[in-house]
């Protein structure tokens, strides 16, 4: 199977002013991409060459050659995907509300704890990452941290949504403030619509 660069869900300029154009095209159209191309260069003659999906390539690329390298393309170009989704122009906190606010709540105390806690993991993420909201093995909400291209499905977690705190998502925006970044986001850009969508799928 020959893997394409997923379109995203709205114009390059609608996230602005909180995600510019700039941005948006160079984390979609050269990271993203990159990604897309590498996986399908590493997949050429392949024994996961007819893979039917990335989730399958996902879990059976540690058992073949050049497994870790496959594995990391392949999940970066799922990360980026979901990640994409996750955004929205009219995002931010107002959209958490329903079944998965009072879940929230009932893990975290409130939103205010919550949002605390998102950010201090994905500023306690050393280096290129993903934080998460998952649903755990028990069923149960968890802020989850990754680094590099790992991702909640290698460990059988659920993710509702994430946040990418590669350099490459926020730096010409940003420069070195993650902080101001992950802030921006769950105000203004986290798509909690989303999310709470995949969480009534979920339970």
């Amino acid at each position: 199977m020959t893997f394409k660069l997923s379109p995203l869900p709205y114009p390059h300029k609608a996230l602005e002013p909180h995600m510019s154009d700039h941005t948006l095209r160079v984390h979609h159209e050269k990271h993203h991409q990159g990604y897309v191309v590498g996986l399908n260069n590493l997949l050429k003659n392949h024994p996961l060459e007819s893979a039917s999906s990335l989730e399958e390539i996902l879990s059976k690329a540690p058992f073949h050659p050049n497994g870790t390298l496959i594995f990391n393309n392949a999940a970066q170009v799922w990360n980026h995907d979901f990640f994409w989704q996750c955004l929205s122009p009219q995002g931010g906190e107002r959209l958490l509300q329903g079944s998965l606010k009072k879940a929230i709540h009932s893990t975290f105390g409130d939103s205010e704890n919550f949002f605390k806690a998102f950010k201090e993991t994905a500023l306690g993420q050393f280096g290129s990452g993903w934080v998460w909201l998952v649903i755990n093995e028990k069923g149960g909400l968890a802020i989850q941290k990754t680094s590099n291209a790992d991702l909640p499905l290698a460990h059988g977690l659920h993710p509702l949504i994430t946040c990418d705190v590669w350099e490459h998502a926020y730096y010409l925006d940003y420069q070195n403030r993650r902080a101001e970044y992950v802030d921006t986001f769950l105000k203004h850009l986290a798509n909690w619509s989303f999310a709470q969508e995949r969480f009534e799928n979920a339970v």
